[in-house]
């Protein structure tokens, strides 16, 4: 069997299963809070049981079972954003995104945003967003440098020289 490449993103817009027999023991009070929904979930590991899971601060285990895969927009919660601006229309504003969305008759993800303390009532598309938090994440340094020097001996200049 080929496993999906971690982290993806999905929903479970239908109850997977009679029961609830696929739900880890201890995540059941927090799993059956959160689907069925249309939210987007984040699969983050698999232990080779149950994937772990996650929406905010949320945190679950589930058995492999059937959910509709959603691609992802690069886009998370918790992720810092600016809406763009259209001429007059749409006032550009920096909130961060409170919740994820999959609208199937859209075909994909609307955002919930909360600016400071207050949800904005609105939903938006990725497109209708730009990222500020920088997500790439830098190579470990190549180039080697041979440190400089000093014994302390030498011409120093006085601050006096630097002020005329």
């Amino acid at each position: 069997m080929q496993w999906p490449q971690l982290p993806d993103y999905g929903c479970f817009l239908r109850w997977p299963e009679n029961g609830h027999g696929f739900i880890h023991p201890d995540d059941t009070p927090v799993a059956t809070q959160v689907i069925p929904s249309p939210r987007v979930l984040k699969r983050i590991s698999f232990d080779g049981v149950y994937y772990h899971y996650i929406y905010g601060r949320l945190r679950f285990r589930l058995r492999p079972t059937m959910w509709l895969a959603v691609r992802s927009e690069g886009v998370e919660i918790g992720d810092q954003v600016e809406t763009k601006g259209v001429g007059l229309e749409r006032e550009r504003f920096v909130a961060k995104v409170w919740g994820m969305y999959y609208v199937q008759r859209k075909g994909c993800i609307l955002y919930r945003l909360r600016r400071g303390d207050q949800l904005v009532p609105k939903l938006y598309s990725g497109d209708q967003l730009r990222l500020l938090t920088n997500k790439p994440t830098v190579r470990r340094p190549t180039t080697r440098y041979r440190a400089p020097n000093w014994d302390g001996t030498g011409e120093t200049v006085p601050d006096t020289k630097l002020e005329e």
